[in-house]
């Protein structure tokens, strides 16, 4: 079955065709480095990571390009606000981002330009609309004349003439047109910029990502993301400056993501109810938010909460639970040959993954396979398979996860190193702990054994005894 994804420009599902064969070229617009990461962020990048991730599984060559906006109103406010140079800001949230993306195991994209690094191939890109007669300059500034592309608003399916009707008189008597926007603004005083034929200047942002794009990708590529914000004016704008000079089609598919809500209502900085990547991951493990994400579509708004949070790490607490029995299952020679059951689980894995995931990167449907397969091998699990039996589960329990590992990008550990992770007290403190407890039991001080377990608990720890020895989980 092939890739089907939902594409913006035509309001519709659509079967993937790359424009060359086993290879996938996407742009997706990164962030404006003047602060940390907030989870709206951590949920895009989440949403493409997978999507780059299951056409890889499927064996294409991806490459993604994700940008670095390095230069912007904001990034100069900031710095002034800090007293601190703005490239130096920019630099330094730069590898806070990458910190932050690290953290919820995102692959680092192909290549992450940033937009002072195309300052001149920016300025050559404003010459060559000009030249077209797509765009204009007036005292140090260009800007983009709408009109002179008929299909402005296909994307976010805006009819330019309503658009007019419905503008506002814009302060700017220097436009044709109220809704022409800058390509290249003319300096102000004490800000950053560069030489260019309009006197000193800065490019606009909506063609940072045209020019990076075609640098890295051509001038046609298969798929352009980002968010559902981002429709409307930045990549309608994208479009109509690529198309103006290309005079071809710039992405072929057009995918966003939904927005990330607090109590209904969108996650903004003017709303003060939003939450940085770092701030969350005090309160749960990286792969728990990297669920959260995963159980809603990318496309439907995710409505956060603490309690939502708390079910996502119940549930990966379910699959690390599994996974812990099966690495300890042994089997028996007199168990039952269930062999079959194994075979039926993991071709019914292979069948509903990827059935969903081709299906507009289903990832909910893709997150309930898994929790399907958990299931299924409890059941095999309590039917007491024997020795080959138990070997088999351990086999293709291995090959299942790796997948949803290679894919979702969660599960990325064993069992043994989940718990560890997730304790609140050191190994050493627990491993002393159970030490003395097998010694009270040793002495029949089944108080002191009894007390031992209760205070393990309270510090979140569970022990599990076993013909080979105890072994400890983490609690949620």
């Amino acid at each position: 079955m092939n890739i089907t994804l939902y594409n913006t420009m035509t309001s519709k599902k659509e079967e993937f065709k790359p424009i060359n064969e086993s290879k996938v070229g996407m742009y997706v617009c990164g962030v404006t480095v003047y602060d940390y990461t907030h989870i709206g962020h951590g949920r895009s990048s989440v949403a493409f990571d997978v999507i780059r991730r299951f056409f890889e599984y499927k064996g294409y060559d991806v490459t993604f390009v994700k940008n670095f906006t390095d230069v912007d109103d904001k990034i100069i406010n900031r710095a002034n606000e800090n007293h601190e140079l703005w490239r130096d800001l920019s630099e330094r949230f730069i590898k806070e981002h990458d910190t932050d993306m690290d953290s919820l195991y995102i692959k680092r994209p192909t290549y992450t330009p940033m937009a002072t690094k195309y300052i001149e191939k920016m300025i050559n890109y404003c010459e060559r609309l000009i030249e077209k007669g797509n765009a204009y300059s007036v005292d140090g500034d260009v800007y983009f004349r709408v009109n002179s592309f008929k299909e402005y608003g296909k994307l976010s399916g805006r009819n330019l003439e309503d658009m007019m009707a419905g503008a506002r008189v814009d302060v700017n008597n220097k436009k044709e047109n109220p809704l022409d926007f800058a390509l290249w603004k003319a300096a102000k005083p004490e800000e950053p910029s560069w030489t260019s034929p309009w006197g000193q200047g800065r490019p606009g942002w909506h063609i940072e990502c045209s020019v990076m794009s075609e640098a890295i990708l051509g001038s046609h590529i298969d798929i352009h993301g980002g968010g559902q914000d981002l429709i409307f004016p930045h990549h309608e704008n994208e479009i109509a400056q690529s198309e103006a000079i290309s005079c071809s089609t710039f992405a072929n598919y057009w995918i966003h993501n939904g927005f990330v809500n607090i109590n209904k209502e969108k996650m903004s900085k003017s709303l003060n109810n939003f939450f940085t990547i770092r701030d969350i991951l005090k309160i749960c493990h990286p792969e728990a938010l990297r669920l959260l994400f995963l159980m809603t579509h990318y496309r439907q708004p995710l409505e956060y909460s603490e309690d939502k949070l708390k079910e996502a790490s119940s549930a990966l607490h379910r699959i690390y639970i599994f996974l812990d029995e099966v690495s300890h299952l042994t089997g028996s020679k007199k168990g039952k040959n269930m062999e079959q059951e194994i075979c039926d689980m993991k071709g019914h894995f292979i069948k509903e993954f990827e059935e969903a995931m081709n299906d507009d990167f289903n990832t909910p449907k893709a997150v309930a396979a898994i929790f399907e397969i958990v299931r299924m091998g409890n059941t095999i699990i309590a039917g007491k398979p024997d020795t080959d039996s138990a070997e088999y589960l351990k086999e293709v329990s291995s090959y299942i996860f790796d997948i949803v590992s290679k894919v979702l990008g969660i599960i990325n550990h064993s069992a043994d190193e989940w718990y560890k992770s997730n304790l609140k007290i050191p190994v050493s403190e627990v491993e002393t702990l159970i030490a003395k407890r097998a010694e009270a039991r040793k002495n029949k001080d089944f108080a002191l054994a009894d007390s031992v377990r209760a205070e393990l608990a309270e510090k979140g720890v569970e022990i599990i005894d076993t013909l080979d020895g105890t072994r400890f989980r983490t609690l949620v």
